[in-house]
């Protein structure tokens, strides 16, 4: 993989996950009129993401596995499901912020510490 696809890929993950954690938070104090675009937003955030991330496990570690990269997807799929769960569950905003917020540090963490890799 080339310095200069790697960036890219970079820039690219790291602002789909801003853009998914902004809406996701977005939908918990939403009007419920804004579900459709704001789930739509979500799940194309979501889906680049997933494919960025893949990609770059695929360039920087050739896919093989680590125990931190599973921990990271777990994340990535907490806080995709959570934008949906926002509009449904109003009375658990609360808990479900802290969940998002414990979910994005945690992949933060798994990135920076990689914690598990032999």
């Amino acid at each position: 993989m080339n310095p200069h696809e790697l960036d890219t890929l970079h820039v690219l993950h790291v602002s789909s996950v801003l853009v998914l954690l902004a809406y996701t938070f977005f939908a918990f104090a939403g009007a419920p009129e804004t579900r459709k675009r704001v789930l739509m937003i979500t799940g194309i955030g979501s889906l680049l993401v997933l494919l960025t991330g893949v990609r770059l496990w695929q360039g920087v570690y050739s896919f093989h596995f680590f125990a931190w990269i599973a921990i990271k997807l777990v994340c990535w799929l907490g806080l995709s499901a959570l934008s949906g769960v926002a509009y449904r569950k109003r009375d658990a905003a609360n808990l479900l912020m802290l969940v998002a917020l414990a979910l994005a540090i945690t992949a933060v963490a798994m990135v920076y510490v990689k914690p598990f890799s032999s």
